[in-house]
């Protein structure tokens, strides 16, 4: 049954299905939904890879975001939840 906040269904539970995050999936739905799915994919952020990053910036970040478990996590587990979320 289709739900009124996702606009592309079908992309919506594609993305669930790869392992997607309810609320990555449904970003990613409605955008591609609006703008069409080549337009999202062309369009890139100009932020540095996370890599990059000092661990206060993903922190800082994360806490952001709302990423349980921050507080103890390494340098490269703050990456991967960061590009996970």
């Amino acid at each position: 049954m289709p739900r009124a906040q996702i606009k592309d269904e079908k992309t919506y539970q594609k993305l669930r299905d790869k392992g997607e995050s309810k609320e990555k999936a449904a970003r990613i739905a409605n955008a591609s939904a609006s703008r069409g799915k080549k337009n999202v994919g062309r369009k890139g952020g100009k932020s540095p890879s996370y890599d990059d990053w000092t661990k206060d910036e993903l922190l800082k970040r994360a806490r952001e975001i709302g990423v349980k478990g921050r507080s103890s996590m390494s340098k490269s587990e703050l990456v991967k939840a960061l590009r996970d979320h």
